[in-house]
């Protein structure tokens, strides 16, 4: 497996979507920070503009694609080419090998994911080269050759250069940019923790600025699209900047700190602005065509965050394959107080529902995404202030990161006004007060528990607590009419009005939709009021839309209203939807068998009562002859075949909403009392939707039964990244001959399994012995029980 994720690194780094591969004429005017000959320069940038500026001039025609040195493992920083597999001038297909390169690990190829020509090759065979930077250039036309081999040229004539400094370089102010020469100081990068991570979120940071590191020790806590796992440091030296606070979200590859080898150089750092980072100084990082507007624009950007303690809550990943989450609801209103380890909300991710809690005391300032609505992950959903009084502050600021207008409550409070004022004009002082903005109903969790459970409108209950917040005992009164109402209007008389002889009453919208049709609006029947023609009923007239049917009640059974329209996807439904799509690119065969069940069926009734399922026995015997044929058990890579050491068989269960697969671990090992007191666990924790990624996302092999539905045989989809599946049908009885009975016939009970199996590395006989062996052992399944 460890192959199999290097090599996709390797995949990865020829990716233009993933940024390593951009075009040429793309890399102009963005400033970095990099380490040249060891020595830490805050202004390095300023020249790599200059040159690329050139090469720009150069490639005006070709877009040229630049194939970067590739992160091989998370622990590589430069690689070696070994060998070109291409030439320059040689055509290339995506998926293409083009060169051999070796890391701290092992010699990898590397593919292409483009078609067209190596137009440049910069690191020749035997040299060596930075992850990140380029080692060849690759254009789609070949008439672009030419020009693209120049701008090569350009590039590599360019370190040399960068490596002449002019005579008192050093310590100058080159174009507004203030250069920093730290001796040996190394830049800590982003890491590529696994094959898929394209950006990590580090947690926590295991060391301060100014700490004592050692090579091999701890410093960071980031965690990936897999887990959270802890970064090592690779020299000695001190910790000297931190670009990324804890809870930043930060793309692979981009740096995060830096360590400098002695202690009295951590000041030289601490001087200057990190790369991207607005400073309050006069110098600046950044490369800008007038520096003077870009100092003046951040400080007017800042002066917007409020000047008070507070945390931002951003959407969390609750899965390793979690884009964005749905806010189902919130357990806290705005101005409660919360304490750390307190659940606040309940997020619905794509695999289930989940309580996340806070990690800090305070108050809930703001809430910025609301109940049903859905954020990507890391995105914030809601302000918590240190202190009560920082919350009309804050709610202001969540107004400007949501785009919504600022609430009243947020204005800079003004002077008392004179108690006379304040007696005279009450009524208009009250909805200063009000807290329910933008139509949203403060209620306690449990009273929208007991609402809900009730069946009562919270919007026509009228509530009791702080600030008009609708508590439980205001639910409880209002479902036994003892609360108090909200004051309604008196009706007024309903208004008549008949239009003169030979108008036709219709809304303006109605008349142009009518017109526009070319219909007589004397032929609609209006349903607007007094009778007036409206654009629906002329949408309905020209088909547009569809009538509302009225309910006629009948004698009998009432009539079933189905559901019409669009129903958007769950987060899980998403997910199943996008693994169902992935499979289609893999080339798959199905065998199918009869399997004899009587001996099962006696031995499963003579265990039932110890509480085993159908499902453990099922997941046993598939278990033991994938012992005998563990090719069953692998899956492919383009590299060959990868064995898995472990039997996981994972169970196909459908549930509210969507499909998950609970996995039975080590299925060959242990006995079948084990084996079914863990299926129970796992079938209700997928009900409850407490399943943890490793007891859904571990299988090796799948079983999806439909026999207790009645369906006699099926052919199940092959999961992404599995050799093999198996269907299992319904058991029926069926009259078969039999020299020993006494007609010559009898009564057997049997059961169509089929196998759909990867055609990659799995042949047709690998799965007709599979499924043999499978027979056998249903045939004499008292080894079940070993």
């Amino acid at each position: 497996m460890k192959f199999l994720s290097t090599a996709l690194c390797a995949a990865l780094a020829v990716s233009t979507v993933q940024g390593f591969v951009t075009p040429v004429s793309n890399n102009v005017g963005v400033a970095s920070t990099s380490i040249s000959n060891n020595a830490f320069s805050v202004a390095s940038s300023i020249k790599e503009q200059r040159m690329m500026s050139q090469r720009e001039l150069t490639v005006l025609a070709a877009e040229a694609t630049k194939i970067t040195m590739p992160a091989l493992s998370s622990t590589m920083k430069e690689g070696r080419v070994v060998s070109w597999l291409k030439s320059e001038g040689d055509e290339v297909e995506a998926g293409e090998a083009i060169m051999v390169v070796e890391s701290d690990k092992a010699d990898m190829d590397v593919e292409a994911f483009e078609d067209g020509f190596i137009a440049k090759i910069l690191v020749g065979e035997g040299e060596s080269a930075p992850v990140g930077d380029t080692v060849a250039l690759l254009v789609a036309e070949e008439a672009d050759i030419a020009s693209a081999a120049a701008a090569g040229d350009v590039a590599e004539a360019a370190p040399a250069a960068a490596e002449e400094p002019a005579s008192g370089e050093s310590d100058t102010i080159l174009d507004n940019a203030t250069t920093v020469t730290v001796d040996g100081a190394t830049e800590i990068f982003m890491p590529a923790l696994s094959s898929t991570m394209i950006e990590g979120k580090i947690v926590s940071w295991l060391k301060d600025v100014g700490d004592e590191i050692s090579a091999g020790e701890a410093i960071m806590v980031v965690e990936s699209d897999k887990a959270d796992m802890d970064v090592e440091a690779f020299e000695d030296g001190y910790l000297a900047a931190i670009y990324q606070e804890e809870g930043s979200t930060v793309e692979v590859g981009a740096p995060v700190g830096i360590i400098v080898p002695e202690e009295e150089d951590i000041a030289k750092i601490s001087a200057q602005p990190d790369a991207g980072v607005v400073s309050s100084s006069t110098s600046s990082t950044a490369i800008s065509n007038n520096d003077s507007n870009s100092n003046t624009e951040a400080p007017a950007a800042a002066a917007d965050v409020p000047d008070c303690d507070f945390s931002q809550v951003d959407m969390p990943a609750l899965s390793s394959t979690m884009k964005e989450g749905k806010v189902v609801s919130w357990l806290k209103a705005e101005g409660d107080a919360i304490s750390a380890g307190e659940a606040i909300m309940v997020v619905e991710s794509d695999k289930a529902d989940m309580d996340v809690e806070a990690f800090e005391d305070g108050f809930l300032a703001a809430i910025i995404t609301e109940e049903g609505e859905s954020s990507a992950v890391g995105a914030p959903v809601a302000l918590i202030a240190a202190e009560e009084s920082d919350i009309p502050a804050l709610q202001a600021y969540a107004a400007s990161l949501s785009g919504a207008p600022a609430p009243v409550a947020a204005a800079a409070p003004a002077a008392p006004a004179p108690a006379a004022a304040a007696a005279a004009a009450p009524k208009a002082a009250a909805p200063k007060v009000a807290v329910n903005t933008g139509g949203r109903i403060v209620a306690s969790p449990l009273a929208k528990k007991n609402a809900e459970a009730l069946g009562i409108d919270l919007s026509t209950v009228v509530g009791t607590g702080p600030d008009g917040r609708i508590t439980a005992a205001d639910v409880e009164n209002a479902a036994s009419g003892a609360g108090p109402k909200k004051a309604a209007s008196a009706a007024p008389a309903k208004p008549t009005w008949t239009p003169a002889a030979g108008v036709i009453a219709a809304t303006p919208m109605a008349r142009a939709a009518a017109k526009k049709a070319k219909l007589d609006l004397a032929t609609i029947q209006g349903t607007g009021e007094f009778g007036r023609v409206t654009l629906d009923d002329v949408k309905i007239a020209t088909g547009e839309k569809k009538p509302e049917r009225k309910k006629a009640a009948k004698g009998g059974a009432e009539s079933v209203e189905l559901p019409s329209g669009l129903v958007p996807f769950t987060g899980m439904q998403r997910a199943v939807s996008n693994n169902m799509e992935a499979t289609l690119s893999t080339p798959v065969f199905r065998v199918s068998r009869e399997v004899e069940m009587d001996a099962f069926n006696a031995l499963y009734q003579s265990v039932k009562p110890k509480g085993v399922t159908v499902s453990a026995l099922l997941a046993k015997a598939v278990a033991l002859a994938i012992e005998k044929y563990p090719i069953i058990n692998s899956s492919y890579t383009p590299e060959g075949t990868v064995f898995n050491e472990d039997i996981n068989i994972a169970m196909a269960v459908a549930i509210d909403g969507g499909l998950i697969t609970p996995t039975l671990k080590y299925a060959n090992e242990r006995n079948i009392m084990e084996l079914g007191e863990n299926w129970k666990e796992l079938v209700q924790k997928a009900k409850e939707g407490r399943l943890a990624p490793d007891e859904y996302n571990s299988g090796t092999f799948t079983i999806s039964n439909l026999g207790m539905f009645g369906v006699s045989q099926f052919d199940a989809i092959l999961p992404s990244g599995m050799g093999g599946i198996l269907a299992i049908g319904g058991t029926s009885e069926q009259i078969v001959p039999c020299d020993k009975a006494v007609l010559g016939m009898k009564k057997v009970a049997k059961m169509t399994v089929t196998l759909t199996c990867d055609h990659r590395q799995i042949y047709g006989a690998d799965a007709a012995l599979f499924l043999k062996e499978f027979s056998a052992i249903m045939g004499n399944p008292q080894q079940l029980l070993l």
